[in-house]
């Protein structure tokens, strides 16, 4: 896991040279489709690069997304119409059962299939219209990083593209520089406020919500720990009643307008004395973890890309091997 999280900057790099001809026109398709809707389709740390999916395209093209649930044609055998719509199946491996039924589905109602896939050789690359590699080498841990940060590298510059929106694209030409310096930040202090934990939230908003939700989902599978992701805005109703001493959290920020309303919630999390650990704010309360200043399309790509390092760290301060996960497997072929 920590050899193949440090070679994230490396895949992006290897994506931008390999896809750069096929997403220009990938953008012209779009932009002449005009879709009415975006529909993403994943599980696991691909559905948490699709949540980043979700907030990219409704704020930067402006074209409501929605999340499809593959066992509706896997297990219901229904399959909604789809005409005008544009699906993003996105999966490492391209071959689980479920996704594969769904993206079919979807095509034979009418949807314009992008996949994005690290396994060139597997049916769901095959049966795309657009079909994009992650170009993220092989992966042998079971828990996902490089082909997660590759799947948000190959977001962004899907709607770089299709946008044609300048900042989007220095944001993408910027990203591999600074995801080789995230990877040298010093996260280690993380690690005496976590090290005994039983449970903890993960705490982000707007695009960074999807990458809070990927921590989330690498505590449990690398270190055992049970952590939920809430947003900033759904943490404060219900699940507020949990945190307190003893129950940590990883608070995660970016430079835009969702700024604000994470600094609030910081003093909160502070006020009920919850061993706080602050990840791309400056100025807050408990332990502030080393951010990069950058476009705040790209700080949570960052952030998670120091997270790795840390968290493979804490599985192995935890009796852990990160890279064999009891119980779970690479491919998760599920119908």
């Amino acid at each position: 896991m920590f050899a193949e999280a440090a070679e994230a900057a490396s895949a992006v790099r290897r994506q931008h040279a390999r896809n750069a001809e096929a997403v220009t026109k990938l953008g012209e398709t779009l932009r002449t489709m005009r879709p009415r809707v975006f529909i993403t389709l994943a599980r696991g740390s691909s559905d948490n690069a699709a949540t980043f999916a979700r907030y990219l395209v409704e704020t930067q093209a402006g074209v409501l997304t929605s999340s499809a649930s593959p066992s509706i044609a896997s297990v219901y055998d229904a399959a909604p119409p789809m005409q005008g719509a544009v699906m993003l199946a996105i999966s490492q491996s391209g071959r689980s059962p479920d996704l594969v039924a769904s993206a079919t589905a979807a095509k034979e109602q009418g949807a314009f299939l992008i996949s994005l896939v690290n396994d060139e050789d597997s049916p769901l690359f095959a049966l795309a219209d657009a079909a994009l590699p992650l170009c993220a080498g092989p992966e042998k841990s079971v828990a996902a990083t490089k082909s997660f940060i590759a799947t948000l590298a190959a977001i962004l510059h899907i709607v770089a593209e299709w946008t044609q929106d300048a900042r989007i694209a220095r944001a993408v030409t910027a990203l591999p520089d600074l995801l080789d310096r995230a990877w040298t930040l010093d996260w280690s202090p993380a690690l005496p406020v976590l090290d005994h934990a039983d449970h903890l939230y993960v705490v982000g908003r707007g695009h960074g919500f999807g990458v809070a939700q990927e921590m989330a989902l690498k505590f449990k599978e690398t270190c055992g720990v049970h952590a939920e992701a809430f947003s900033a805005a759904e943490v404060r109703h219900g699940p507020m009643a949990l945190v307190g001493p003893g129950f940590p959290v990883l608070l995660t920020a970016q430079d835009d307008e969702s700024q604000a309303s994470v600094q609030s919630l910081a003093a909160e999390f502070a006020a009920r004395h919850a061993p706080l650990l602050v990840a791309g704010l400056k100025d807050a309360p408990g332990t502030t973890l080393p951010a990069l200043d950058a476009d705040a399309l790209v700080q949570p790509i960052l952030l998670v890309q120091s997270f790795y390092r840390m968290v493979n760290e804490l599985a192995v301060a935890r009796g852990r091997d990160p890279d064999r996960p009891p119980t779970l497997a690479k491919v998760t072929e599920t119908v």
